[in-house]
């Protein structure tokens, strides 16, 4: 952008400068077309023999600064302006010199005054719109640069000058997040140049952006006729975040046949890059590291190729790898945007979340407002920040028992390592036909700590406050529990849980007190297919112990949304069979095949919904009896008004048999709040304590 600067003022030079000697034309030839070192050249030489020649020092010393030697220029310039103290052109050249000099600031002060000394001076409305401009002072920048064109209408240089004013302009919208003004500037440059392919890509990155897919679409298509890799590859990203990865890699895979015939290194290297992008987001690992393996051969230890690898190795949950890749990225370019926002991405994802923190923090230094990093931030944030959720339910069954409960969550963390957390639970159960009721108030305080990035033990206790029907009592609860990750792609957890047999009033009234003792087990790989299995033991207050074993083998067929689909089997066996107290079969098995359907809302948008539909169906066997068809469906709708608060109702209906009874059907309603207390985390990082 300077060096068009530069050209415009140049032009204006040669219409604007006295005294033309016929025997300098050659040197103002090739200061007009960019051949500086050898106007320099020429101009020395002709200081030699008229060294007192304003026409000539001016020349040369415009040629020297435009021939990266601007520190000497403007020393040329300074002592000129002493000499012509009165003289506009030493004034307008000094004054260019200083952008040469990156002296903005200096340069602005002195635009300032030459501006008010010459209102009607073309030249100087521009280069102070120039200043002003790389001051980042757009407003100004785009008023003077309108002045200059009010003086000499459709002047070329200046029309550029405009263009890149808005350019940086819309920038600074963009990175605002105010999308509609940045778009009306591009807007206002396609006019001035129809077409204009940096405009174009511009406005294009603006839709992506803001995920205006359709919009995004058509600026592509209009650079696809001049530039169809370029179109291509810009598609098939607006295609993944339209959630459509085949099409995406369709694209991609155009793209990279097209570039089969071309030369430009810059586009064939941007259309490997996409393709394999395009080939991770299908999971088509196998082809995706093959690529990799074959590119970097073709250029060993350049960051985009690196990134491709660190983004692979994020994908196959190889965080070790994609720490190293994003590392050696920074060790290459440590302002790289890929790596520093990258390595963030794979400190979170290993567990290492004060890593994390210090890489984004580091990333939004270089990179002010940057959205895709501040997204990161939002989400870091708000897994960090105080919440409280408040869950309202209504159940019924066809054994005419009712319960209304109300559940009121508090978590409070305190360090990237340790939170609090607090719940209060009201439950209070009816029969309608034995007029049976009961109530518990069950309070509970408990801490989690994380003392290892996959590693964590979270410890609740509290007591249980039950009034049934003939008694009532406190009991004492427990829930304490390890997570960890043992092995890549594996997820464990070992606890254990005292509770209150709470369903019924008559349960209730029996004071029946668990101690449950469970591992979950879940094994996923990067085939789609995965493996969840959950063992409990326990033994009760009634001499009875109980074996449940749960296990779900599924596939993932989509991503984005979530849709899953497979088989479970569940198995449960008490010691003792006491069925006019609770369901306690001697054995207990069921077949199911199950799908859900999920949109998650830790990901949703703010201001759209988010869903989870569960079903299936199949076959229970009680004891030797006969099979019983089974069936479960739970569906949840809701809505995220910010970052800070969502909502969302839900409802289940089953009748497939529990520890609690047998043959009969459930149901239950309910509503969700969720609420971040605060805007951030209450804890000091090391920006804020900045």
């Amino acid at each position: 952008m300077k060096n068009l600067y530069k050209l415009s003022l140049v032009l204006m030079f040669f219409f604007t400068i006295n005294g033309f000697a016929q025997d300098m034309q050659e040197g103002f030839t090739y200061l007009e077309k960019g051949n500086f070192a050898k106007a320099e050249n020429f101009f020395e030489t002709i200081l030699k023999d008229y060294p007192t020649n304003k026409t000539a020092r001016l020349c040369y010393a415009r040629a020297v600064g435009l021939n990266d030697n601007p520190e000497k220029a403007l020393e040329l310039f300074m002592e000129m302006k002493k000499e012509f103290a009165d003289d506009l052109e030493i004034k307008l050249n000094y004054a260019e010199s200083l952008l040469w000099n990156k002296k903005f600031s200096e340069a602005k002060v002195y635009y300032t005054t030459l501006v008010a000394e010459n209102p009607a001076n073309f030249v100087a409305h521009l280069g102070f719109a120039n200043t002003l401009s790389n001051l980042k002072e757009f407003e100004n920048a785009l008023l003077n640069v309108n002045k200059a064109l009010d003086l000499s209408p459709g002047n070329d240089g200046a029309l550029v000058s405009r263009k890149y004013i808005k350019l940086g302009f819309a920038n600074e919208k963009v990175n605002a997040k105010q999308y509609d003004e940045a778009e009306k500037f591009y807007d206002e440059i396609l006019i001035d140049f129809p077409n204009d392919k940096e405009t174009l890509l511009n406005k294009a990155n603006l839709y992506l952006i803001s995920k205006q897919i359709e919009k995004g679409n058509e600026v592509y298509k209009l650079l696809a006729t001049e530039n169809p890799n370029v179109a291509l590859n810009g598609l098939s990203l607006l295609a993944h975040l339209n959630e459509n990865d085949t099409e995406a890699l369709d694209l991609a895979t155009q793209s990279l046949d097209k570039s089969k015939l071309i030369t430009d290194e810059k586009i064939i290297k941007q259309t490997n890059e996409r393709y394999v992008q395009a080939l991770i987001w299908n999971r088509k690992y196998g082809l995706a590291e093959e690529n990799i393996r074959s590119l970097l051969e073709k250029y060993p230890n350049e960051n985009w190729v690196l990134a491709l690898s660190a983004t692979l190795a994020i994908y196959k949950s190889d965080f070790k790898q994609s720490i190293e890749d994003y590392s050696t990225i920074l060790k290459n370019d440590s302002k790289s945007f890929d790596g520093n926002l990258g390595i963030a991405n794979a400190y979170y994802a290993s567990g290492e979340i004060e890593n994390a923190y210090d890489a984004v923090f580091k990333t939004l230094d270089i990179f002010k407002n940057q959205n895709d990093a501040s997204n990161f931030l939002k989400k870091l944030d708000g897994e960090h920040t105080p919440t409280l959720e408040e869950k309202l339910s209504y159940s019924f069954d066809n054994g005419d028992n009712t319960a209304i409960a109300s559940l009121t969550q508090i978590t409070f963390p305190t360090s990237t390592k340790w939170s609090f957390n607090t719940s209060y639970q009201f439950r209070k159960t009816d029969n309608k036909v034995t007029s049976a009721n009961a109530t518990t108030n069950d309070f509970t305080l408990g801490t989690t700590y994380k003392f290892h990035p996959k590693i964590s033990f979270t410890m609740n206790a509290g007591v249980s406050n039950a009034t049934g029907f003939t008694n009532s009592y406190n009991q004492l609860l427990v829930h304490t529990f390890f997570k960890m990750k043992p092995l890549k792609l594996q997820d464990l957890e070992i606890g254990y849980k005292r509770e209150m047999q709470n369903f019924n009033s008559d349960l209730i009234d029996k004071q029946i007190v668990s101690n449950n003792f469970y591992a979950n087990y879940n094994i996923s790989t990067n085939v789609k297919l995965g493996w969840f299995t959950q063992y409990f033991y326990t033994t009760q207050s009634d001499s009875n112990t109980r074996n449940l074993l749960f296990t779900s083998l599924y596939y993932n067929f989509l991503l984005k949304p979530v849709l899953k689909g497979g088989i479970n089997y569940q198995f449960i066996a008490f010691k003792n069979q006491v069925p006019t107290d609770y369901f306690s079969p001697e054995k207990f098995n069921a077949v199911e095949i199950f799908a859900d359907f999920l949109k998650d809302e830790n990901i949703a948008e703010i201001k759209s919904i988010f869903y989870n539909v569960n079903a299936a169906t199949g076959f229970q066997f009680i004891e030797d009896n006969d099979k019983q068809w089974t069936y479960r469906v739970q569906a949840k709708l809701g809505y995220k008004f910010s970052d800070r608060l969502l909502a969302n109702v839900y409802g289940l209906r089953s009748n497939i048999a529990s520890s609690t009874a047998a043959g009969f059907t459930y149901n239950e309603f309910g509503f969700r709040l969720k609420w971040l207390i605060f805007s951030k985390p209450i804890f000091k990082t090391k920006k804020t304590e900045e």
